[in-house]
C-alpha cells in the first residue's frame, strides 16, 4: 500500500492559480493526476515518470497545468493555472507500479481520496 494524500483544493475565480499537493507515504514511480467532474467518468489530466524527466498532459490543459515532483518529500504536484469553470471537480492524486508515464486510469494502483478544486465565473 502506497497511501497518498492530496491538499490544495478549494474555490476560485476564473482566470486564478491554484497548487495540488500529494504526499506518498514512501517511495513511488510513475505519479498521476485524474479528476471527475459531478456526472461525469473520471478523466487524465497529467502524468509525470519516476524522475520527473518525462511528462503528459490531456489536452484540455492547454499548457495551464504543469506537474512536478520532489521525490525527497515523496510529493508530486498539480500547478494550475488560469483556471476555468469546467475544471471544477474532484482531483485525485495515483500511484503507479510502472517506470514511464501513463494516460490509462487501469494502470494506476493506488489512489488518494481527492481534494475539490471549484472554480467560479
Amino acid at each position: 500500500q502506497v497511501p497518498l494524500v492530496e491538499s490544495g483544493g478549494g474555490l476560485v475565480q476564473a482566470g486564478n492559480s491554484l497548487t495540488l499537493s500529494c504526499v506518498a507515504s514512501g517511495r513511488t514511480l510513475t505519479m498521476g493526476w485524474f479528476r471527475q467532474a459531478p456526472g461525469k467518468e473520471r478523466e487524465f489530466v497529467a502524468t509525470i515518470n519516476w524522475n520527473g524527466g518525462s511528462t503528459a498532459y490531456a489536452d484540455f490543459v492547454k499548457g495551464r497545468f504543469t506537474i512536478s515532483r520532489d521525490n525527497a518529500k515523496n510529493t508530486v504536484y498539480l500547478q494550475m493555472n488560469s483556471l476555468e469553470p469546467e475544471d471544477t471537480a474532484v482531483y485525485y492524486c495515483a500511484a503507479a507500479r510502472r517506470w514511464t508515464p501513463s494516460s490509462l486510469l487501469d494502470d494506476y494502483n493506488y489512489w488518494g481520496q481527492g481534494t475539490q478544486v471549484s472554480v467560479s465565473s
